[in-house]
């Protein structure tokens, strides 16, 4: 599936706005309500839109400290990295957690409402997980910014599974059918001669422009 101009405006402008209605978003890229749906739907079928979610504040929930901690394992066993993974995404202060290259094994973000709320954390959770010989932890001292809208690509191939392709080509063609029918009515609307207006009816057979 290569995306177009159109797939990346829809994208765009569900990062920035996810609780756009679909007549409100195909307003926004051009297309009638039913094309935008269908678009919608194949690029979720394709996984390019993971999901909606909603995007708490941070300190309006007290959670306003942020605290990037570096794990360090005592073996590089394949069970030990399963079992540190397992138990480190059952801890709700745990965000985010990525397996590194360098010194540290993982790097994982830690949400807190403060110091004493850490080291609790530390003391009563990241310290017993499974496998940890080492935690180096680093304060934020200011979020300079912060954003979840991702760049995407003037053109980008993406993956597509059979189910995905058929809904796809079904858009594509009823598209093409849309714009067919358009000109259709174009070109009946210039049999009377009149100049061409928005939609505007005719007193004789032309309805369209």
């Amino acid at each position: 599936m290569r995306l177009d101009s159109v797939d990346i405006s829809i994208l765009t402008e569900l990062q920035e706005r996810g609780r756009l209605t679909n007549a409100e978003l195909a307003e926004r890229v051009g297309l009638s309500a039913s094309a935008c749906h269908r678009r919608v739907k194949a690029l979720e079928q394709a996984g390019v839109i993971d999901r909606y979610v909603a995007i708490l504040s941070e300190k309006a929930l007290g959670r306003g400290i942020t605290v990037y901690v570096q794990v360090t394992l005592d073996n590089q066993k394949r069970e030990t990295l399963v079992a540190f993974e397992g138990a480190v995404e059952d801890v709700p202060e745990v965000m985010e957690c990525y397996l590194m290259s360098g010194e540290a094994d993982y790097l994982i973000r830690v949400l807190v409402r403060d110091a004493n709320d850490y080291e609790r954390v530390h003391r009563e959770v990241l310290s017993g997980l499974p496998g940890v010989a080492r935690l180096h932890s680093s304060f934020s001292i200011r979020r300079v910014f912060s954003r979840t809208a991702m760049p995407v690509p003037d053109t980008v191939d993406v993956p597509e599974a059979p189910a995905a392709k058929a809904a796809r080509v079904a858009t594509m063609a009823a598209e093409m059918a849309s714009v067919g029918t358009r000109r259709r009515l174009r070109r009946r609307h210039t049999t009377c001669g009149r100049a061409r207006g928005a939609l505007r009816s005719c007193s004789r057979a032309c309805q369209f422009e």
